[in-house]
């Protein structure tokens, strides 16, 4: 059997069940109140239509269903689709373009391309809680920048000024952040490392100039290898683990998404980081990576014409 045909995917009610055990482990929570497992169901017993997974607050009397307030809520799509969607998306290693989802799912290419941008959103843990940091003691993250796509308004250079600077933090065996932006100088970059690794950690990086004499002040140290005298490994030495995911990264954006405009570059670098961090190695299989990203949905509104200045005023608020 297909995992397509599971009943969640192509029912209904079941995929309000399903939704609802994944954002509500412990019973019915109401987005207008906050109260947990004080609601009753309404049932379908009337002439008049009702919702599927339709509530009623027994605290402040509102009603609800487990889309309101997520990137779901307000959407005409049905559920058992945007479950499709999520699977797809968080089972393909290098991302699903919206013109396969308006194939597969049956779907306009314009509700399509939302909806990915939605769960993309779900996906990004900007929104959800501050990140606790990175790496500690005897633990190894590797820094490095790679440049993709080509900045608005700028003409193809020799070098890669008119690209789009991506610098990305993956700790061994752990986790990466990434971050789209406008230049990668030493001020920069040594302000993300504060704010996202303890001090603590060792860090390797390649011979660029804003990484050397330990530039970016950690106490674990910093060591890096050449790639100008083409020096790739150097004892536990290398840039090898963020290597190997920008490579992931630039071919799904080249050989999926084909392009990406510079304003929504930061969805599909939330995007490709979840599916490393919730990756096959840690114990995480297509399921419930799908799962997760789910419950990155929940108090993530998302309309159509939001913009990132908007959400991160929400998140900081």
């Amino acid at each position: 059997m297909s995992v397509l045909d599971l009943d969640f995917f192509r029912n209904e009610q079941a995929a309000y069940a399903q939704l609802e055990a994944v954002l509500w482990p412990q019973g019915p929570e109401c987005p207008h109140c906050g109260v947990i497992d004080q609601a009753t169901k309404i049932k379908a017993n009337t002439p008049k239509k009702v919702r599927h997974g339709l509530y009623k607050c027994d605290a402040c009397k509102e009603q609800f269903t487990v889309t309101v307030g997520s990137v779901m809520h307000g959407s005409h799509l049905p559920l058992h689709k945007w479950l499709q969607a999520a699977y797809l998306i968080c089972s393909s290693k290098k991302g699903v373009s919206a013109k396969q989802i308006e194939r597969t799912i049956q779907v306009t290419y314009k509700s399509a391309w939302f909806m990915m941008h939605r769960l993309r959103a779900a996906m990004d843990p900007i929104y959800t809680a501050a990140p606790q940091p990175m790496g500690g003691e005897g633990k190894i993250i590797e820094a490095d920048e790679t440049y993709i796509g080509r900045k608005a308004g700028y003409t193809k250079k020799a070098a890669f000024h008119h690209k789009n600077t991506v610098f990305s933090l993956v700790e061994r065996g752990g986790e990466v952040r990434s971050f789209h932006l406008d230049r990668a100088d030493k001020q920069i970059v040594k302000a993300i490392v504060d704010a996202n690794v303890r001090r603590e950690t060792r860090h390797y990086t390649d011979g660029a100039t804003w990484y050397q004499n330990n530039a970016l002040g950690l106490d674990g140290g910093h060591d890096w290898v050449d790639h100008g005298k083409e020096e790739w490994v150097r004892g536990d030495v290398h840039t090898n683990t963020v290597e190997g995911f920008f490579s992931v990264f630039k071919r799904g954006m080249k050989g999926i998404y084909q392009h990406c405009s510079e304003k929504h570059l930061h969805r599909y670098l939330a995007e490709f980081d979840f599916r490393y961090n919730n990756r096959e190695r840690l114990g995480i299989d297509d399921t419930k990576r799908t799962e997760n990203a789910l419950k990155g949905a929940k108090g993530k509104r998302l309309t159509y014409r939001r913009t990132r200045e908007q959400l991160d005023s929400q998140a900081t608020s």
